[in-house]
């Protein structure tokens, strides 16, 4: 029995300053409680300031994360199979290089993988369409295709298609900074993703719980200052005892209560000013446009070496369009 009853005691002792607690936040929600406990104006100025940094962790998290989605630019009207993603673009146009049939072209273009498939990039797709283009303009003057054959009327020989030679040069570029893109993004998962929801789930959560323990504190004071006020209520009605004048109890519990929320507020306000004041975030973004700007210089040396070729095929073509025309 005394067992039940010290079990009993025990609860009440660690339930009642829950109890308490939620009883004042059920009486100031309705308006039911007496004077609030202001918390310091420095204290609200950390809270508005780090609930700015959560939000803005937030948003730039829910782009940035696209960055772990291989496929975040990939057209969704586009259909291509597990064959058409068989082979990367360089072997495609070195199976290519060898073909003497029709079957042969179709089988270097929609080859079995040999490994896992090939990326699903905005860049990777432009190269697949350019190389298939490409071979279509090919196999259109070299037989190899459904079309005709395109000679030279005089010598008989295969004339060579030059739109079909700069859509084979772009598939390779455009490969290539597809690969660029995939290592940007590894980059960016590593480099900025990881610290910044590390800085959102860690620090501004270890924040958020300093200020529910603030709130705590605050609302134990609070329910403790209403007891005390209870407490000289009905001592008033006692003329044995001085009028209106709190227990000695009830006075020792608020002191307890204030000194604990003091406590926490200066914990809370450390804790803010930390996150506040902590590299990583501008330390991650740093990470982050080195990786785009890495990928963009990239891109930039891949197509600026590429566009004088094709702007070459371009000109002849022109020439000779020119001196066609002028001839005839």
């Amino acid at each position: 029995m005394d067992k039940i009853q010290g079990f009993g005691r025990s609860f009440t002792a660690s339930f009642s300053p829950f109890a308490q607690r939620t009883q004042q936040f059920v009486k100031e929600s309705l308006g039911q409680a007496g004077e609030k406990t202001d918390l310091p104006p420095e204290y609200v100025e950390l809270e508005k300031r780090v609930d700015a940094l959560k939000e803005a962790h937030q948003r730039i998290l829910k782009v940035t994360s696209q960055y772990t989605n291989e496929a975040y630019d990939y057209p969704p009207n586009i259909q291509e199979s597990a064959l058409d993603l068989g082979r990367t673009i360089q072997d495609k146009v070195s199976l290519l290089s060898t073909v003497q049939s029709p079957k042969e072209v179709a089988a270097a273009l929609t080859a079995p993988p040999s490994a896992k498939p090939q990326p699903k990039t905005f860049n990777h797709a432009i190269a697949r369409a350019s190389l298939a283009s490409s071979q279509l303009l090919h196999g259109a003057n070299t037989g190899t295709g459904a079309n005709s054959i395109n000679t030279n009327a005089t010598s008989g020989t295969v004339k060579e298609d030059a739109l079909a030679t700069a859509l084979e040069k772009y598939a390779i570029a455009e490969e290539k900074v597809g690969e660029a893109r995939l290592q940007q993004d590894s980059q960016i998962q590593q480099k900025f993703l990881v610290g910044w929801s590390t800085t959102l789930n860690s620090q501004l959560t270890q924040a958020n719980k300093a200020r529910r323990d603030v709130e705590n504190a605050r609302l134990a004071l609070d329910a403790s200052k209403g007891r005390q006020r209870a407490s000289a209520q009905h001592r008033g009605f006692n003329p044995d005892v001085d009028s209106m004048v709190p227990s000695a109890e009830t006075t020792k519990d608020v002191e307890v209560k204030e000194d604990e929320f003091v406590a926490a507020v200066e914990k809370a306000e450390q804790v803010m000013k930390n996150v506040l004041d902590t590299p990583e975030p501008l330390r991650n973004l740093s990470e982050l446009i080195a990786a785009q700007m890495e990928f963009n210089k990239k891109a930039y040396e891949i197509l600026a070496e590429l566009a004088p070729v094709v702007d070459q095929l371009q000109q002849d073509q022109e020439t000779e369009y020119r001196q066609t025309r002028g001839n005839a």
